[in-house]
């Protein structure tokens, strides 16, 4: 038998009012693991942690607390499997936030920050995967990407295969739509807004490539290979 955990520890800064609603998650927690509660006294808690709270945590009419369940995966069991600890308020804007833990709920966790520290978005922070046994392929870990509208999770086994599956002579290219126009020189197209710099070009593989029919322009678009990256 073996025992596995999830791993993270990092440090963010927020605003104090961020910090403020941080501080009430515990009493949130306490408050949604009470199964003893009336509903009448349930609703009272939730509006005794205040409007930014709620903000952050819209309530629904069945269940004040619906926004806040909504972080976990298990909303019937909802556990951070970290700590929060949150400087106290000083003489500086932001606060610091340390959040750690030996079995950490990654998803809680981002969901947390992206609806709470919007100051310090975009974040991301590292996670890792260990066993108490050295037992084969049980060890790695991964990341998390965190904006405002989006939240993206990377592993090191994905990574991993991709690095040694990679031949540079054989590497899929990444191709880009590219015209000719007489002011500007080369454009790039991108699905969005159509042709500009190349900075904001919509990126293909050859896969995707395939499936697309050339833009029309002025001037006949064409796929252009992007420079490998050589690690």
């Amino acid at each position: 038998m073996a025992n596995h955990f999830t791993k993270a520890s990092f440090v963010l800064a927020v605003t104090s009012a961020e910090a403020d609603v941080l501080r009430k998650v515990a009493d949130a927690l306490d408050t949604v693991g009470d199964a003893a509660l009336e509903p009448a006294d349930r609703a009272a808690r939730f509006a005794a942690l205040g409007p930014v709270f709620a903000a952050c945590f819209p309530p629904s009419e069945a269940e004040p607390f619906d926004g806040f369940l909504g972080l976990f995966s298990d909303p019937d069991y909802p556990t951070l499997g970290f700590t929060l600890e949150i400087d106290p308020p000083g003489d500086t804007d932001t606060v610091r936030v340390w959040i750690h833990g030996d079995q950490i709920d990654i998803e809680a966790a981002a969901a947390l920050i992206q609806a709470v520290a919007t100051s310090a978005l975009p974040y991301g922070f590292e996670y890792a995967l260990d066993c108490d046994r050295m037992r084969p392929g049980e060890f790695g870990g991964g990341y998390v990407v965190i904006r405002a509208d989006d939240i993206e999770y990377g592993g090191s086994a994905r990574g991993l295969e991709q690095a040694l599956t990679r031949r540079t002579e054989n590497a899929e290219q990444c191709l880009v739509i590219a015209m000719r126009d007489a002011d500007e020189g080369l454009l790039f197209w991108n699905g969005d807004d159509g042709f500009g710099a190349l900075e904001t070009a919509t990126v293909f593989s050859e896969a995707e490539a395939a499936d697309i029919d050339l833009p029309i322009a002025n001037d006949q678009p064409e796929w252009l290979a992007l420079p490998s990256v050589r690690a």
